[in-house]
């Protein structure tokens, strides 16, 4: 035995997927429709790197000042960090379904008011209301799909609100490229999320609460008759016995009324050990840098030596449809290999990735095409004020040195014949952007031409792919199943925060970080962090493939080290772990 079932029936999880759904669609119902809050939640963080460049031509104050433009992106991220915290509350206290219900009620109010938005400031609030929203679905919709899954089969339905998520992000690319000449062009990219959100409250409000939440309050029956659409007959019994057994436990531990505190939570070593291992997930999920890639990826493309504005958004949308293929992935590999195995592969390959991206932004900085003193006379009325001002100390100027300059901005323009040869550095404005451009030249302002732009393109799209089947997925998988019962919600809710605060200090740090320590650093110091939890994953991350839920309690309860994951065990090793 492994995990708790039959060695080989875990090798068959995603067939038994569309196997079950063709026999009981009921169970593919109940995760579809409460996976859509995964691709609003998707949508919603991806979009706004499009809806941005509309919305500063729209308001002059957004264009002028960058603080509004960070507030527009962050005000979200800061809601969703609310969200979660106080989703964690509403799954104990009013269960999954309402939770999702309230936050779909968010979701559109926030679209409506970005849609219909006069200034940044009632903007500003709509963000406050959607980031609120997909904080509190970041969390309850995995909790709600795992709860109302079949054990054998529950990582793969998991799996598809991950699938849901990097999928309404790939959608969000789409939607910008397809509003891009409409008019009103980012009210149509903002408000459109109020369609599906509008969808899923309605799925929602025909679907049953969880049959777990239930019989920890003490509606049996209701959870029964979910549990019977469930579950197939001969197996039904068994899981309602399952959970009988595991909230009678608890309510001879201390009495199910008891008062959860953080205090408590910590002095209890099963829920410990899992909210180590459920809050390390998320805080490394992403600290290895998937939102550096995700919200800056044509910045990253531009830094790599592409200059155009559409070459840089369409390689955009290759990256988020390979996040999306990754999550695809997941599903038929998390049930198959396991969410340790999948998560150490997924580091390994994370940390070549950033390896392979440090040692090209390397190269692209160190050897960078010279600025030439002729080429930059052709446009003598807007030569960069710093070189012409630097003298005969101009004649070791570079590319990279241009572009630093900054009293004012500059910008490099390659050369006609070879973007590689020596360039002009001139003032950096619409005007001489239209001068270079015009003589068949590309304009540079964020990153310099070079030879190795295609390696990191290469890395790039190495890092989405080994980063989303594991790194992407599992974390939120893990965090479903591994708290006790009358924990889950109060856990998983310190999780989800744990994830979007964390999120919060990688999206604002990664451009100051570029210009601080420069690009090839700041991929290397996400590397150091990537092999700190490769260490982390392997010593305090359990395997829960394929257990009963009421079972990876127990597991935790006397779990020993497992550094040999990719051993099988039948039972686990009763010693202290952590």
């Amino acid at each position: 035995m492994e995990g708790g079932i039959p060695a080989g029936t875990d090798t068959s999880a995603f067939k038994d997927c569309f196997s079950l759904a063709w026999k009981n669609p009921y169970v593919l119902r109940l995760a579809f429709s409460a996976g859509i809050g995964g691709l609003l939640f998707g949508y919603d963080t991806g979009v706004i790197s499009g809806a941005l460049l509309y919305i500063r031509d729209d308001f002059d104050s957004v264009d002028k000042q960058t603080v509004l433009q960070e507030s527009i992106v962050s005000m979200a991220v800061a809601g969703a960090i609310i969200g979660a915290a106080i989703g964690g509350w509403t799954n104990d206290k009013f269960g999954r379904r309402r939770s999702i219900l309230v936050a779909d009620f968010l979701f559109f109010v926030g679209a409506v008011i970005m849609a219909s938005a006069p200034n940044p400031a009632l903007l500003i609030i709509g963000r406050v209301f959607v980031g609120l929203g997909v904080g509190m679905a970041s969390m309850t919709s995995p909790l709600y799909i795992s709860e109302a899954s079949p054990a054998k089969i529950r990582g793969a339905l998991v799996s598809t609100n991950g699938f849901l998520i990097t999928g309404g992000q790939f959608l969000s690319y789409l939607i910008n490229l397809a509003f891009t000449n409409a008019p009103g062009t980012w009210r149509w990219m903002l408000g459109i999320a109020g369609i599906p959100a509008f969808v899923q409250f309605v799925l929602m409000l025909l679907l049953p609460e969880s049959p777990r939440w239930l019989y920890r309050k003490g509606r049996q029956e209701e959870a029964n008759m979910t549990l019977r659409k469930i579950y197939p007959p001969q197996e039904v019994e068994t899981e309602i016995q399952a959970l009988q057994e595991s909230v009678e436990t608890e309510i001879r531990e201390k009495g199910s009324s008891e008062k959860i505190n953080f205090t408590k939570i910590w002095k209890t070593k099963t829920v410990r050990r899992g909210l180590i291992a459920g809050v390390g997930l998320q805080v490394f999920q992403q600290f290895v840098g998937i939102n550096t890639v995700m919200y800056y990826s044509p910045t990253i493309v531009q830094l790599a030596g592409f200059a155009s504005n559409r070459t840089a958004l369409l390689l955009s949308l290759v990256t988020a449809g390979l996040n999306a293929a990754g999550s695809i992935v997941s599903i038929y590999f998390i049930d198959r290999t396991g969410r340790k195995k999948l998560l150490v592969i997924s580091l390994v390959g994370v940390i070549v990735s950033l390896g392979l991206l440090s040692a090209v932004f390397h190269e692209t900085t160190s050897h960078s095409p010279q600025v030439s003193s002729a080429a930059t006379a052709q446009f003598q009325q807007y030569t960069c004020p710093d070189y012409t001002s630097a003298g005969v100390s101009s004649t070791n100027w570079d590319c990279m040195k241009c572009l630093k300059a900054s009293s004012p901005d500059c910008g490099f323009c390659a050369s006609p014949t070879n973007k590689l040869f020596p360039g002009a550095c001139l003032l950096s404005n619409d005007t001489v952007k239209n001068l270079c451009t015009g003589q068949d030249r590309l304009w540079y302002t964020r990153g310099c031409p070079s030879r190795y732009g295609w390696l990191a393109l290469i890395g790039l799209a190495l890092y989405i792919i080994f980063f989303s089947p594991g790194m992407g997925t599992v974390p939120w998988i893990v965090n479903s199943e591994i708290y006790p019962l009358r924990f889950r919600g109060v856990c998983g809710g310190i999780a989800a925060t744990a994830n979007w605060v964390s999120n919060l200090i990688v999206a604002q740090s990664f451009l100051s970080l570029t210009e601080t320590i420069g690009t090839s650093w700041t991929f290397l110091t996400f590397g150091v962090i990537s092999v700190i939890a490769l260490i982390f994953v392997i010593i305090y991350v359990p395997e829960t493939k394929g257990l009963p839920i009421e079972e990876v309690e127990k597991m935790l309860e006397v779990r020993a080290l497992h550094y040999k994951f990719w051993e099988k065990r039948s039972t686990p090793e009763k010693s202290q772990a952590f």
